[in-house]
This record gives C-alpha cells, structure tokens and sequence, in this order.
C-alpha cells in the first residue's frame, strides 16, 4: 500500500527527508536557468517502475494528480487562515520565536550543510590556500551549520567569515563552537544582527566589503514587507562588479507547504510554524524581480524548470499571451505541461494579504497547467509589483542615510550568474511514500556602479 507524505506528523516528514537524501551526491541537484542540460552525476527517473530503487531522484516533474493536490491543500488552508492579531503578534518580534527555537532546540535540528561546496564552486575557491584576502557574511546564520562546514574545509589563512543572526541565542551557539574559539585556518566573527534592519551595517563590516553572502533558507523566513531592506543591506556590503549572493531557499507547493494544516495560513505562499517562526515559498520570477527587477524570459524559465530537452507545443486553448511548455516524458509517455505568461513590465500595485490565487485545476487529464497570469499577477508578490522595489519611494520607514534621488533610485542592482529550481523526488522505499520537494537556488552577482 502506497501511504500519503501528507498523513505523516512534521516531525516523521523531517526525519524521513532527512535520512533519505543520498549523501554519495557530487553533482548540484540544480538545473540553472544558463545550461542547456542537467549537471553531470544527476540521477533520473526515466522509468517509473524503478522508483523506489533509490532513495532520491532529480529533475522530477510533478506527478499528473499534483494540481488535485494542490488545491486541496491550498482551500483547507485558505479555510482557515491566521486571524489579524495573530499575524501582528508573530511580525511585531520575529525574533524571540527563533530564539525561542533555538532554546528548545539548541544545534541539534539542523545537520551541517557538507553539500554548500557542490552546489556554490565559489566557497572552495575562496578556501583554496593561495586564494588571498576574501570575506564571506552569511546572513541568518542560526547556529551555524553553513559556516562551519565552511570553516573547516578551509585552507585560506586570509579568508575571514562573519555570522550574523537576529535571534541572540542562535548566535551564542556559533560563538561556543570549538570551531568558533578555536579555527584551524582563517577567522571568524559573529553578533547579532537583523537582515532587515533600517539604516545599520552588520558590526565588523564596511561597505562594499564583503567578496560573498550566503543567503540560505532566509529570505523566507522575512515578512515580505522586510525584503526591500534586506536587499539593499546586502547590496551595501558586498563590492561592486564581483561580489556574489549564494542563494537557496523554499520552492513554491514544496510537500512543507502543501502539509500545512489549517490555522497556518498568513497570507498567499506566507505561513506561520507551531513554534511561530514564518516561512515564505518562493517562485522563480519573484527572485528575478528581487535581485534585477525584471522577469525571467521564456526560454529561461524553461532552462531552470526543465532544460532544453522540453519540447515547445502550442496549446489551442491557451489565452492570448500565454504558452504552453512541456515536461520531458517519462517511459509511459505521459507529458506534464506547465502554462506561462510572456515577460512584461509590471505594473504598480497595493500590496495585500491575499490576492485571488490561481491554482492548477482540481482534475487533469495528462498534463498539469500552473497559470501565471500576468494581467493580475497572481503568482507574484505585490511588494514585487512595485517599480521602485527595492526601495519604496513610498515607505515612511526609508531613512537610509543613502538615500538617493528618485531618479537615480532604479533596478538592477545584480545580475543573475544562475538561478535554477532544485525538484527532488525523495521516496522511503520500505514504506512506499513519495516526498516531491522544491527548493529555488542562484547566485546574483552585484553590478558594477551600484554603490
């Protein structure tokens, strides 16, 4: 018997995902937006007998019955959403739930992330021996489990690396680290710091200093009302022309956001944990937007969902601008497809808690059809919408000491090096479950003349 991933508790969810991604992995599991094919060493499921062969597969589109399953999730949760003073108790101190977290929890939840150095080659660049002067900050460092496994791999003595975290408690951990009072290689410094803060730097840092931010699992954990002053707070720190982010965080209808239950629900793709930290699941044109102001053309979206290998079909019920790609088929020759909107300018718009959500229909025939309606733009975050995002001309609380004319006040402040859909098919062969999971991950390097 097949048993649903959406009938498991969070806790039996994060240990099956946990002990079941294959640790033997060398390639990036990251299909990025600039290469025509899937990295070397990924591992396909081209024949569906052979799921539960393995512990995980890469690259696998969503299964044909997935548009029932997310709107299923989706009404039970829109049943039920969080009540307004809910949501302004949980975004008024955001910060005493994660040290909450981490009081409960103390560096035992999270495993050290070893695959940094498959999926971002500048993190053993800049630990190679002779890779001179370098800094790395990551931000939302929680208790660590990025920039240690950094730190002990490193052979740099001139890499310094900073850990900044808004929960205090988090950051505590990372300074009673052996690691921390004791590194092999190099230096490390940590305080605490908020992503979103107005008008600060991280302590220790200049401006236009730092050579890389890690930016990982993060930004989603910020209010979407707080992304335009994380952003600049990085662009800030990082030097101009090479300074890079190293981005990864949640896919939107990741299993972590189908399984929420009812009472969870803040805003559209915006939830609340039974601890109360906040988790956003994001989608690939809303990163572009966030770090270049501008969508994804066709031909990329293609690339980071799918390759080169998709073959182009023009669908006769699609509406006026819209196009029809297709999945790669599998043995029984089913294709998945997904609708996307051509790339336009957006226009401005009002942010709001909800907007009306366009989901996949509830029955599909072979192939699953994603709206991305760019006429009310219901895929994207309103902030996003906003042309002087990611600086809100319009803000009250803008008072940034570099605050520029409007006119100069303009996107892009980065470049995309890559930006890819991480879609992983995790299965428990022993007990017959399939966990499809979505990360989104890029590296955004700082334009040159940006500040």
């Amino acid at each position: 018997m097949t048993v649903s991933i959406l009938d498991l508790t969070g806790t039996e969810q994060q240990t099956l995902t946990e002990e079941l991604i294959s640790p033997a992995k060398r390639a990036s599991s990251v299909h990025d937006v600039n290469n025509a094919d899937p990295p070397f060493g990924s591992r396909f499921l081209v024949d569906p007998s052979l799921t539960f062969t393995q512990n995980a597969w890469d690259h696998v589109p969503p299964p044909v019955d997935q548009g029932a399953t997310i709107a299923t999730s989706l009404a039970r949760q829109r049943a039920a959403i969080v009540s307004e003073e809910e949501r302004l108790k949980l975004n008024s101190k955001p910060a005493k739930y994660w040290d909450n977290f981490y009081k409960n929890n103390e560096a035992n939840f999270f495993k050290n992330r070893k695959w940094l150095h498959n999926e971002f080659p500048d993190l053993v660049a800049a630990a190679e021996p002779r890779a001179g002067p370098l800094k790395i900050a990551e931000f939302g460092c929680g208790a660590g489990n990025s920039i240690f496994p950094v730190l002990s791999a490193n052979q740099n003595p001139k890499l310094e690396l900073y850990a900044y975290d808004y929960s205090s408690h988090a950051v505590k951990l990372v300074q009673h680290n052996p690691l921390y009072t004791s590194p092999s290689c190099g230096s490390i410094h940590s305080a605490v710091w908020d992503l979103a803060s107005i008008d600060t730097l991280p302590p220790g840092l200049a401006p236009a200093s730092v050579d890389l931010v890690i930016l990982v699992f993060v930004l989603s954990a910020l209010h979407p009302d707080e992304w335009a002053s994380a952003i600049r707070n990085v662009q800030k720190v990082l030097k101009p022309g090479t300074g890079k982010i190293l981005f990864r965080d949640y896919g939107r209808y990741d299993l972590t956001q189908l399984r929420f239950k009812s009472g969870r629900m803040m805003g559209d793709n915006f939830y609340k944990r039974g601890d109360g930290t906040r988790v956003y699941f994001f989608e690939l044109d809303e990163l572009s937007l966030i770090f270049t102001g501008k969508r994804l053309s066709k031909e990329e979206k293609d690339h980071a969902n799918y390759g080169t290998s998709t073959t182009q079909i023009v669908d006769d019920d699609s509406s006026p601008g819209t196009s029809t790609i297709a999945l790669p088929s599998t043995s029984l020759g089913i294709s998945t497809a997904v609708q996307t909107s051509s790339p336009s300018v957006a226009a401005p718009h009002s942010p709001s808690l909800f907007t009306q959500q366009v989901v996949p229909p509830p029955t599909i025939d072979i192939s699953i059809k994603i709206s991305e309606s760019t006429e009310n733009n219901t895929e994207t975050h309103p902030n996003l919408l906003d042309p002087s995002f990611p600086f809100l001309l319009d803000d009250p609380n803008d008072n940034s000491s570099d605050r520029q004319p409007q006119a100069l006040r303009h996107h892009p402040l980065f470049t995309v090096v890559n930006l890819g859909i991480d879609r992983r098919l995790i299965v428990n062969r022993k007990r017959q479950l399939k966990m499809y999971r979505v990360w989104m991950q890029g590296i955004f390097q700082k334009l040159d003349g940006t500040g």
